[in-house]
């Protein structure tokens, strides 16, 4: 050994100094190469989540510490997101960050300590979202009355799928099962529970908007019963915010009744089992038929006591005095109606007696003799007052033209046209209106002459005995 030394003394290769460089990349390499993998146990410090998703702590016991870096690829992985204070196992490989010499481990896997990863994740995600104001109770929801069409989000191959059916077809005749398959265990079977939610609400938009008839009235998401691992579908994220943003009422019915997942807490309605939420959906349709079938045994009971008490109220009427009175105002009343009757009939003979006499007495007036000699002496007098007339008429006719040519004759004497006949002529102004005084004339105007037949335009050149 001691020769070893003394000959590396004089060796070239080994007095040749290594640059820094060199130096960490070894140890990087021999850091790599010893610790490919390795689990570390420690308290989580300086915790820091950068804008590029990569994670970035320091793991520390008592007396050491050790940086860890979770890229961003790894993380989404992790079912819990790390705190300061909180104890981890890690798994991982130690690297060097050459820029700094500093060694690190690139964690591949974390845990919690003292505390399943599934339950820390499922307390950090529920305390998120609680403060964002997801489950407050002023969001939920009412179930409505009587639901006709109700959907279900469950696996196709599970029990929970079945007891729905079940329970609805004994409970109700008028519900509709709308169902959306979707895997509920397992990698992405919360993003498939999502879109099959996000699916039954297009689908009740879509029938809004065309005014089928073929809305959802109430959504049931869930499952049966399992481990946390079996359930975590039911905790994720999308999950609850795909429930909270569903237009139709959502029933989670996740696992058995002690089992509480964040779907729950998202939910409008919480039910124990598939079967329970079932039975909330036909429910009500049960409650109205029993409360139905009690109000009407109630009614066919009052009736028959009303009719047994109307029964003994008529029968002590009927044994009453005073129901014997109105016996007795009815029989006067039927022989008073008797005695009108038999009065109407005879006063109707009466009548009718009457009437044949003047009939029989208007057919002797009118026999055809009697009317042959009335009608001969009709037209002696019709022949008489003719001739009467027509000679009145004739002298009133003459009379009526004598005076016709007087008023003719004197009219015509004194028209002016006559006198203008006899030489005169009419003056007018240009107004039309008739001239009486030269002063109303002035020289140069326009005068109209109107002469016995045809008129004269005239300019006045002089006016004379004008004052």
């Amino acid at each position: 050994m001691t020769r070893s030394l003394l000959l590396s003394l004089f060796d070239e290769t080994e007095r040749r100094p290594l640059t820094v460089s060199e130096l960490t990349s070894q140890v990087r390499g021999a850091l790599e190469n010893r610790f490919a993998s390795v689990w570390v146990e420690g308290e989580i410090s300086n915790f820091k989540a950068h804008a590029s998703g990569h994670w970035y702590f320091t793991i520390k016991d008592e007396s050491s510490q050790l940086r860890a870096t979770c890229f961003r690829g790894v993380n989404g992985r992790i079912r819990f997101r790390p705190s300061n204070g909180l104890q981890v196992r890690a798994r991982g490989r130690l690297t060097v960050y050459e820029p700094r010499g500093d060694y690190e481990l690139i964690v591949e896997g974390l845990d919690p300590v003292g505390a399943g990863a599934l339950r820390v994740a499922f307390e950090q995600l529920r305390d998120r979202l609680a403060a964002e104001g997801l489950f407050d109770e002023a969001l939920k929801r009412p179930l409505p009355l009587l639901p006709r069409r109700v959907g279900v989000v469950t696996s196709p191959s599970g029990a929970a799928l079945r007891d729905i059916l079940h329970v609805i077809s004994r409970r109700t005749r008028t519900v509709n099962v709308l169902f959306a398959p979707a895997r509920v265990q397992g990698e992405g079977a919360g993003r498939e529970v999502a879109q099959a939610i996000e699916l039954l609400n297009a689908y009740h938009r879509r029938a809004l908007i065309e005014g089928t008839g073929g809305t959802i009235d109430a959504l049931i998401v869930g499952r049966g019963g399992g481990s946390s691992e079996d359930l975590w579908a039911f905790n994720e994220e999308e999950v609850a915010r795909a429930i909270r943003a569903s237009a139709i009422p959502v029933i989670s019915a996740v696992g058995h009744e002690t089992d509480f997942t964040i779907a729950d807490f998202a939910a409008d309605v919480r039910a124990a089992t598939p079967s329970a939420a079932a039975e909330l959906v036909a429910a009500r349709e049960d409650e109205i038929r029993a409360v139905v079938l009690t109000l009407s045994r109630d009614l066919v009971r009052a009736v028959r006591y009303r009719i047994v008490e109307e029964r003994s109220r008529v029968r002590e009427a009927a044994m009453s005095e005073g129901f014997d009175r109105v016996r007795a105002q009815l029989r006067e009343a039927w022989q008073a109606n008797d005695d009108l009757a038999r009065r109407l009939e005879r006063a109707v003979l009466r009548t009718g007696e009457r009437a044949r006499r003047r009939l029989d007495a208007a057919a002797c007036r009118l026999s055809p003799a009697r009317t042959a000699a009335r009608a001969g002496a009709a037209r002696v007098r019709l022949a008489v007052t003719r001739a009467a007339l027509e000679t009145q008429a004739r002298g009133q006719l003459e009379d009526a033209r004598a005076r016709l040519g007087v008023a003719a004759a004197s009219l015509d004497a004194l028209s002016p046209l006559a006198v203008l006949r006899r030489g005169y002529a009419l003056a007018e102004d240009a107004a039309g209106s008739s001239l009486r005084s030269a002063s109303t004339v002035r020289v140069g105007e326009s005068v109209r002459v109107r002469l016995a037949e045809g008129a004269l335009r005239c300019r006045v050149e002089g006016v004379e005995g004008a004052e």
